[in-house]
């Protein structure tokens, strides 16, 4: 048995793809005349997390912030009057971030290929040279700030270089922070833009998904605790009032001198790679060694039968928890906190693990890649990962967990949509744009933009960002909408001009 998950599998198709990768003219004609409607495009302040400030590839590097989408379409708004936008630039292409001389954040991935053939994601060998301490000064256009939720744009302090060594702070604002208790949306609001974006909420439901629903669900109920953001771990979502609450108070402070501008709703985050690469059923078997395995299970099997008959299990859940292998393709044997806690019939004193396998529902994260197959006791060949040592609850966002969040998206995104139309403001569906990269792909002159791992084109190598090319369509995207909603005509941009993944010789 051997485990049989391989990145070169993975980027087999990576290699046909992106050798028949073409590149194009602008589309902008001479000629054409473009116009601002009901805008002004002259101040154009961008307002989020790190889709906002170009991260990619789990790093913010200089090449990711030119192509942010804020930057693309700041160019597009030239067109129609627009001004100069201004980005806090990191200082190099590595990504990793310095504090008092010590790295802090890793530095970017990269496609490591082996003579044009990709071979897998590796970090980008190298010191990073961008020191939080070392301020950005200037004036600014672009508030992303990567880690950011939605409560943490109005946090005082959310910027203090003191705070960033106590996790107390984000290093990404502390580097352009305009002051220690400053706070992202009252800089952002200061710069007095004439037209803004606004793109946050994704993390308050990104961080738990990709943690294998490890934190708390602060959506599920308006308890007290639920309602303090203070109390809040990293990997909890966020309440729907709360997010509303502050959501709302940012549209205040950014439309509070007439500005115009163009909300932007959550998509949905388990649509993308880090989500749907890694299969449920990635365990290969043959029927002896199938065989073999059942028996180690025969044990739990039998426990979980017998409680079956009893009231404190249903039918339906014994049945799903029974583990049973046979020659082929597997499904992965998983930990489910949902599932009932039942004592060991063979030892009270004992509760039962809550095991069961994965079923083609449950969504297997990217990480998991690397240690699926592989063994939990390097000494013992039977600890194999996933099959007689399950998943543990971090490597799996299970339905029920999907459906928490879920239903904070929706509460969201329901948010977002009565604030735009309350205040006359363009509403982008990034929700229905991400699904169709997702389902059919996007097509453009020269190829088809997917959501496949590293070949798809639309999402860097961290599966959760989107390459240059995926912010192009972005960009486009959000520009559609504004168009719509303010009678303008700002040209799209031809997203076969932007990078897609390329692999690395010589890594």
């Amino acid at each position: 048995m051997k485990n049989n998950f391989k990145y070169l599998a993975l980027f087999a198709a990576a290699a046909v793809f992106v050798s028949c990768e073409n590149e194009f003219e602008d589309s902008v004609e001479n000629g054409d005349v473009y116009t601002a409607g009901e805008a002004d495009f002259s101040k154009y302040v961008a307002v989020g997390n790190s889709l906002t400030s170009g991260f990619a590839d789990a790093a913010l590097y200089v090449e990711g912030q030119q192509n942010s989408f804020p930057n693309i379409m700041a160019q597009q708004f030239e067109l129609v009057g627009g001004g100069v936008f201004n980005q806090p630039l990191v200082n190099d292409n590595l990504g990793g971030l310095l504090l008092n001389g010590t790295q802090i954040t890793q530095n970017r991935f990269v496609l490591a290929a082996n003579g044009g053939i990709p071979a897998g994601p590796i970090v980008l060998n190298g010191t990073p040279t961008t020191e939080v301490t070392n301020k950005f000064t200037g004036p600014l256009n672009n508030f992303g700030v990567p880690g950011a939720k939605s409560f943490h744009l109005g946090a005082a302090g959310y910027g203090s270089v003191a705070g960033v060594a106590t996790g107390r702070a984000n290093p990404y604002y502390a580097r352009f922070a305009s002051d220690e208790n400053a706070t992202v949306i009252g800089d952002a609001a200061a710069a007095n833009g004439t037209f803004f974006t606004l793109w946050i909420g994704n993390n308050d439901i990104l961080s738990y998904a990709t943690s294998g629903g490890s934190g708390v669900n602060r959506n599920a109920s308006n308890a007290p605790e639920n309602l303090n953001p203070a109390v809040y771990g990293g990997n909890d979502i966020t309440n729907a009032n709360v997010f509303a609450s502050v959501y709302s108070g940012y549209v205040t402070a950014l439309t509070a001198n007439g500005a115009k501008g163009a909300l932007i709703n959550i998509p949905d985050v388990t649509s993308i790679p880090f989500f749907t690469t890694v299969p449920f059923n990635a365990i290969p078997l043959d029927a002896p060694t199938a065989a073999f395995v059942n028996q180690s299970y025969a044990n739990y099997n039998a426990a979980i039968a017998g409680y079956g008959q009893t009231p404190l299990l249903s039918t339906e859940e014994a049945a799903a928890r029974r583990i049973n292998f046979a020659a082929g393709q597997n499904a992965v044997v998983i930990l489910d906190d949902d599932l009932t806690a039942l004592p060991n019939p063979a030892n009270p004193s004992q509760m039962l693990p809550k095991l069961r396998q994965a079923t083609a529902q449950d969504l297997i994260t990217f990480p998991t890649a690397s240690i699926l197959g592989t063994l939990a006791n390097p000494n013992d060949p039977t600890s194999v990962r996933g099959v007689a040592v399950p998943l543990a609850n971090a490597n799996v966002l299970t339905v029920r967990e999907q459906a928490r969040v879920k239903a904070a998206q929706d509460s969201y995104n329901a948010t977002i949509a009565a604030l735009a139309a309350a205040n006359g403001l363009a509403l982008v569906d990034a929700q229905a744009a991400l699904r169709t990269v997702a389902d059919t792909g996007v097509s453009f002159n020269g190829g088809v933009l997917t959501s496949t791992y590293a070949s798809g084109g639309a999402f860097s190598l961290d599966g959760v960002h989107p390459t240059p090319r995926g912010y192009a369509f972005t960009a486009n995207t959000i520009l559609n909408a504004i168009n719509s909603t303010y009678n303008s005509n700002v040209p799209s941009v031809n997203i076969g001009q932007y990078k897609s993944v390329q692999p690395s010789n010589g890594l």
